[in-house]
């Protein structure tokens, strides 16, 4: 009995050996994979990679010039009524129901408003009508549409919805008379045509408008983006004096929060966390944001812009820059997971918004390839708001108008830089709202608190009387965010 026992003892071991033995196998290829792949350094450091995304590049695509838009005449019913007796001698009757299927009572015709009783089912119940009165036919889905139509520029038809993506919808051209239809196909080469017939798709051929779902009137909110705070900064129990120090040190010097916390003890003898400074940066880059956004900033007539990378959550997103480059002011910092049209259009209005209702006549935006850009100004341009959009596509000087206008790309980059070189000490966001304040505290240092070398005498690039009363850094910091607290700001009305 004690045999079979000590057999069966052995018998056990020998399995967990054998299993251990796999365990450290595949522990020891597991430790290759990441020494090899550099993984370890990554987990062992909460700073991002220094290497920017590889394959960003935007998609490029032509924008076509604006179309033809129609706005669509509103009539009223009662007035068709009245008019059709007075033609006729009689009054048109409502719509007789054959077939049994009834038009929903709510359902109105959207040009002229006749009530159910006027309208035609087209399609069997499935959502297309037609009005008796007015004979408009419109779908249920999208019976507004009507309100406006958009015709090609160049044939005059009008344009075909066909794609509805987020945040804008594409109108094509689908006649194949069309001017520019023919244009094009007369443009390709004998191979060119032949793919195209294999691959129609890998071609744009026809005029295309795409219309952003973006309501002019959203552009006037109160502030480009929320700033969740955890802090409220009249009850903090640290002194202006400290907060005035984690400022400096943490936005002007670019120091992490964990650095700040121990050069504040260090030097200092002040015990504060790390998170504690970043709840501070947060609440104080919530508080300084309508100050820094909405000052009545003067002008150049250099103004350029550019999107540049941060680390959100471990991806990266974008921060949409327009600068001035003659005054060395950030006129707008707006921050986007992607890089976007709409952000794009959001970040140009924060320029033109300092012009009020007297926007410059020879207005000119500088700004890269990006096509996001010259869609945003066809936006512009539908509710009246005209300037120029200048590109300077490439690294080297193809064409007059890029040896002309680099110098201030080149500008706008090395403000690219200078960001970079700023935040990327400290490792990172964890959360949007702690992106946004970073950034927002950073364009407040930049405009109103650093010295600029390519101004005169190296001066502040805003200078406001109060902060010059001011005899060191911290001190500056408390009296800008007593200025942002009395700061007061309306929106223009368009």
């Amino acid at each position: 009995m004690h045999t079979s026992l000590l057999h069966h003892l052995v018998k056990t071991i020998n399995t967990k050996m054998k299993i251990i033995r796999e365990q450290v196998q595949l522990i020891q290829f597991l430790l290759k994979i990441i020494f090899r792949s550099n993984l370890l350094d990554q987990l062992q450091s909460k700073a991002p990679s220094l290497e920017e995304p590889t394959e960003l590049n935007f998609q490029k695509f032509q924008v076509d010039e604006l179309p033809i838009i129609e706005e669509t005449e509103k009539l009223d019913f009662r007035i068709l009524l009245a008019e059709y007796k007075a033609k006729h001698g009689k009054d048109l009757k409502p719509v007789q129901r054959r077939n049994g299927k009834q038009v929903p009572s709510h359902i109105h015709c959207p040009r002229c408003d006749a009530p159910h009783e006027f309208l035609y089912d087209n399609n069997g119940g499935k959502g297309q009508y037609s009005c008796k009165v007015c004979e408009t036919n419109f779908n249920i889905k999208n019976r507004f549409a009507k309100e406006l139509t958009f015709r090609c520029p160049h044939c005059q038809h009008t344009l075909s919805h066909i794609k509805t993506r987020k945040g804008f919808k594409i109108y094509k051209c689908v006649q194949e008379d069309c001017p520019y239809y023919v244009r094009r196909l007369n443009e390709l080469s004998s191979e060119a045509r032949v793919l195209f017939e294999q691959k129609p798709h890998e071609f744009k051929m026809h005029y295309i408008y795409r219309e952003f779902d973006l309501p002019f009137t959203d552009l006037t909110c109160n502030l480009p983006s929320p700033i969740e705070t955890v802090v409220d900064l009249s009850k903090i129990y640290s002194s202006p004096q400290v907060l005035g120090l984690i400022l400096t040190y943490h936005v002007n010097y670019g120091l992490s929060a964990e650095k700040t916390a121990a050069l504040m003890y260090d030097v200092h003898q002040v015990k504060i966390s790390g998170q504690t400074i970043r709840n501070y940066a947060r609440s104080v880059g919530a508080h300084m944001q309508p100050f820094t956004t909405y000052y009545p900033y003067q002008l150049s007539d250099q103004l350029c812009g550019d999107e540049t990378y941060i680390r959100v959550l471990g991806s990266w997103n974008y921060i949409y820059f327009f600068f001035d480059a003659k005054n060395k002011i950030i006129l707008s910092h707006r921050y986007s997971p992607n890089r976007d049209t709409q952000t794009a259009i959001k970040a140009i209005y924060d320029v033109i918004r300092h012009y009020g209702k007297d926007i410059p006549e020879n207005l000119n935006l500088v700004v890269d390839g990006n096509p996001i850009y010259l869609l945003a100004q066809q936006y512009f341009q539908r509710h009246g708001i005209d300037f120029d959009i200048t590109q300077v596509i490439g690294l080297t000087n193809e064409d007059p108008v890029s040896k002309e206008y680099r110098p201030l790309k080149q500008i706008v980059e090395r403000l690219n830089r200078t960001f970079k070189a700023n935040y990327k000490p400290l490792g990172g966001f964890g959360s949007e709202s702690g992106a946004i304040a970073q950034v927002v505290l950073f364009s407040t240092f930049f405009n109103f608190l650093r010295p600029h070398s390519a101004l005169e005498k190296g001066r502040i690039p805003v200078q406001l009387e109060e902060l010059n009363q001011c005899q060191d850094m911290p001190s500056k910091w408390i009296k800008l965010i007593q200025l942002a607290s009395e700061f007061k700001y309306e929106l223009p009305a368009r």
